[in-house]
């Protein structure tokens, strides 16, 4: 008699958050391919703007009533963080950094969402877990001031803003999925942020050239379909199913993710040394799933 193969809600949390992690490695490629030849204000509010039309669609056929007025904060929230802050601060940093190099450096963002999940939601993981994550996070930081010539780059200090505001982002979506589900709490939030981006957006579009290479069109509905909407399906779910802390440190994984996608998409050309703090953090996140 065969046994069927039945997956805890803990694992079924990993799988989703790891799907997430796969669309979001895509997103520096991405994000370059597209400043290149796009404003990266018009980027990153435009990923934000058509993210939150096609949320509207979505939320219109599927007939989902408004959510309540008690998570309209959170929804805020997170609208401000990753529908806003984070994408204009990655768009900017990348018009002058590669997407291999940012990569590794947004691979500090695990660390930062545990901190933050363990502030807000009251977990609370082990010392050995907190000093590798510790460790991780210095190896990043390490990287870049390798990479920098022996100095923090103003493109890196605003990677490193960015990894705050999205760790805040991740973290009250995941409060909030474990109530709406992951896919309404990035659609709500995608259309509370629409009023805010449209007429920024508008303006920074209409004085635009917009006859630009197909590549960068690509990497524009790239980032706007699947790394602003779509990844966070999978993503919000495995941080409710799987746990804040535990989930978030799959993004250890996105550098090397990155790094390859970059050679591939991109041409990148990386050091030896990319490679080596790539897979120091991939070490590292093996081991922290122990603790």
């Amino acid at each position: 008699m065969k046994r069927e193969l039945v997956l805890s809600v803990e694992h079924q949390g990993l799988i989703y958050g790891l799907l997430g992690v796969i669309g979001f490695s895509l997103t520096p490629p991405g994000t370059r391919m597209a400043v290149e030849y796009l404003d990266p204000g018009f980027v990153g509010l435009g990923r934000a703007v058509v993210a939150g039309l096609l949320a509207s669609i979505i939320l219109f056929v599927m007939k989902i009533p408004l959510p309540e007025k008690k998570y309209y904060k959170k929804f805020f929230i997170v609208s401000m963080c990753v529908g806003l802050i984070y994408p204009l601060l990655l768009g900017w940093s990348m018009q002058y950094i590669t997407a291999s190099h940012t990569g590794v450096v947004l691979g500090i963002l695990p660390l930062a969402t545990a901190v933050v999940g363990a502030l807000r939601s009251g977990e609370r993981p082990s010392a050995e877990f907190w000093l590798l994550s510790i460790f991780a996070a210095l190896s990043v930081v390490a990287f870049s001031i390798i990479n920098g010539g022996g100095v923090l780059q103003v493109e890196d200090l605003m990677l490193l803003v960015a990894v705050i505001i999205g760790a805040i982002g991740y973290t009250e979506g995941a409060l909030l999925a474990k109530d709406l589900g992951g896919w309404q709490v990035i659609c709500w939030a995608m259309v509370f942020a629409l009023p805010v981006l449209i007429i920024p957006f508008v303006m920074i579009a209409l004085p635009m050239e917009l006859h630009v290479p197909s590549s960068a069109w690509y990497g524009f509905f790239y980032v706007a379909i699947s790394s602003q909407l779509v990844s966070f399906f999978a993503w919000y779910k495995g941080l409710a199913m799987g746990g804040i802390t535990r989930v978030s440190q799959l993004m250890f994984l996105m550098p090397f993710m990155t790094i390859i996608e970059s050679q591939w998409l991109l041409n990148d050309i990386v050091g030896l040394h990319t490679y080596f703090f790539a897979a120091l953090v991939i070490v590292i996140v093996l081991l922290s799933r122990r603790f």
